[in-house]
């Protein structure tokens, strides 16, 4: 459920500022990246999913076009090499009859229609779930050539100055999550993460972008953090970090 949080109105008049400046200064590079797009590749320039961003709210997400058209097809094809820990496979069950029902011990099984299934390995398939709730893939087949160029120096996240100009993301805060990975954030211990804004750039983005030993709880542990200490000086010194961090060397 959406929960009702404002930003602060320091941050928000930072925010409409200086993504005005940015939208000017930078409109020959959205014009010759446009052009780029295009002439590689059949299909819209821009593209545009649903993320999850600061109290759950739920909207339209921004960016130039990196990837191949029917990319958000091959993920389900590609999940054995996410970066983050592949598919969780099922838990062991075992196939019971109504009488084996009858006779079986329901204290220490998870009992479906017509499957059993022992707790341990019950718990230990929601728990690897769990971990594997950020999907990102290294060496991504997908990728156009430009599409390459413009993640690497981040120029891919231009568009969502259109989102903070909208008031669904800050210039600074948390990733915006897609469906799929924030529906798993919602216990105790996670949850925390969206009380910060949406933000283009972020803690996670200056310190940790690009690894290949971040680990969900890693990100979700910096979240967590910036959603608790943030305030505008802690912003300035995050901008101030980001053009550096802008240019990863990672294929991730």
């Amino acid at each position: 459920m959406e929960a009702r949080i404002s930003t602060p109105p320091l941050k928000r008049c930072f925010d409409l500022i200086v993504t005005g400046i940015l939208f000017i200064c930078l409109s020959p590079l959205f014009l010759l990246v446009a052009l780029l797009i295009r002439l590689e590749s059949k299909g819209p320039i821009f593209y545009y999913s649903y993320r999850v961003g600061q109290g759950y709210k739920v909207f339209k997400f921004y960016k130039f076009r990196s990837m191949k058209v029917n990319a958000d097809q091959l993920v389900d094809q590609m999940k054995d090499k996410n970066q983050y820990g592949g598919v969780a496979s099922g838990p062991q069950g075992y196939q019971l009859t109504r009488a084996d029902l009858a006779k079986s011990n329901h204290e220490h099984m998870m009992v479906s229609d017509d499957m059993a299934y022992p707790v341990e390995a019950y718990e230990q398939y929601q728990s690897q779930s769990d971990e594997n709730s950020f999907v990102k893939f290294k060496n991504d087949p997908r990728i156009t050539r430009v599409g390459k160029f413009i993640r690497n120096s981040s120029i891919d996240e231009l568009p969502q100055l259109f989102n903070i100009l909208k008031g669904d993301m800050s210039l600074v805060g948390n990733r915006p999550l897609p469906l799929y990975e924030a529906e798993k954030l919602t216990k105790d211990d996670t949850v925390g993460r969206f009380l910060a804004p949406a933000g283009l750039t972020g803690l996670w983005q200056v310190t940790e972008r690009g690894k290949d030993n971040m680990t969900p709880e890693s990100r979700c542990k910096l979240d967590i953090e910036y959603a608790q200490r943030h305030n505008f000086w802690m912003d300035m010194k995050i901008l101030f970090k980001t053009p550096l961090a802008a240019f990863q060397h990672e294929n991730v």
